[in-house]
């Protein structure tokens, strides 16, 4: 698939918002480098990795300079640069505290990966921080800013499926290499639940726009397999929903790459297949007049992402997935390790509003059929 065409022509880049990119490992390189590159209110302004000397590679490659190009233990420096507004943490997770509290003190807005935390009180602490700055903090979640998602969300909530009965979602992977950080409890926090079964949880709460008010899970972690000594391996996890809807989930690093999403009512259903890639989504809305399967315009999840933080920094109000957002999975997530550990239900305080942890709703493209 070609890179995804502009929509309309950018901003002049000295009314847009430069981002300092912290971390140049894959996604940086392959995704979010490109995506701001071809964003409509966003730029890449300066570069912070261990590696100078790859730093220095990409920033030739942006039109950007040696000087543009900071160490970690230079990532204080930042303060200097007026033209630096925000930046975009993409780093080991027991890594984004001390970052995105130091880009807090600087007056830098915040972007960061998700999970935001360690867990809930460490995400908190990092809403704590950035409040007290006065900067705004968002977290990554891409996929509430696909149209693709979007979709899907309308077609619950709409009422096109009737009484919304049963959910369900899986996001597993192969992780084969045991020296990567994220089987490190110390650098991730946990195994798959964390990085690729948080989409699950977090995605079916946009759709619902819904908090659980329960969870059960289970996890597995094989003896004698040098990769899982310190995460587990998969974690199946129940979530109860209000009215009686349940949600299954279901997230590995030791099965075949997989990543659905599946909600059912009494009159439709809705069905992603592929839910959480970077590109070539495929969302089914089916009920009793038939299948469709909505097409939109090209775009680029991490481009819209980026700009819609770039807007929030413009007008100063909360972005659609802040900091409280990411605490609220962590809080869940806590409950479904808790969980998994008794072998008993957990139950969550309950949350009657609706988004209760969201902002600002983005602008996306439109579809089409």
């Amino acid at each position: 698939m070609p890179r995804k065409p502009k929509l309309k022509p950018p901003t002049p880049q000295s009314r847009r918002v430069g981002y300092a990119i912290v971390g140049l490992g894959k996604l940086s390189v392959q995704e979010l480098i490109p995506a701001a590159r071809t964003s409509q209110e966003s730029y890449v302004a300066a570069l912070v990795t261990s590696e100078e000397d790859k730093g220095e590679g990409f920033a030739q490659a942006l039109g950007l300079t040696d000087a543009d190009v900071y160490t970690y233990d230079e990532f204080d420096r930042l303060a200097e640069r007026e033209d630096v507004e925000a930046v975009y943490i993409v780093l080991p997770n027991s890594l984004h505290r001390d970052f995105i509290t130091r880009a807090a003190r600087m007056g830098k807005h915040v972007l960061s990966e998700k999970p935001l935390g360690m867990d809930a009180k460490d995400a908190q602490k990092i809403v704590d921080a950035c409040k007290k700055a006065g900067v705004l903090l968002m977290t990554a979640y891409r996929c509430q800013y696909s149209p693709h998602h979007w979709a899907a969300r309308d077609a619950v909530q709409s009422g096109k499926l009737g009484k919304v009965k049963l959910l369900d979602s899986m996001h597993v992977q192969v992780e084969d290499d045991p020296t990567v950080w994220r089987l490190q409890k110390e650098l991730a926090g946990g195994g798959p639940l964390p990085d690729v079964g948080i989409y699950s949880l977090n995605t079916l709460r946009f759709v619902t726009g819904q908090e659980p008010e329960w969870v059960f899970a289970t996890l597995h972690q094989p003896k004698g397999d040098k990769r899982f000594k310190e995460v587990e391996e998969s974690v199946s996890f129940m979530l109860g929903f209000p009215d009686g809807v349940t949600a299954n989930c279901h997230t590995s690093y030791g099965a075949f790459k997989t990543d659905t999403l599946r909600v059912m009512g009494d009159e439709g259903s809705v069905l992603m297949d592929p839910a959480f890639k970077y590109e070539g989504l495929k969302l089914t809305i089916q009920d009793e007049a038939g299948a469709m399967t909505p097409t939109f315009p090209p775009y680029d999840q991490f481009g819209l992402e980026f700009d819609h933080f770039a807007q929030r920094v413009r007008d100063g109000k909360t972005p659609w997935t802040p900091g409280e957002e990411a605490v609220q999975d962590h809080v869940i997530m806590d409950a479904i390790y808790e969980s998994a550990r008794t072998g008993k239900v957990v139950n969550l305080k309950a949350v009657k509003k609706k988004d209760a942890f969201r902002g600002k709703k983005p602008q996306l493209p439109g579809a089409g059929q």
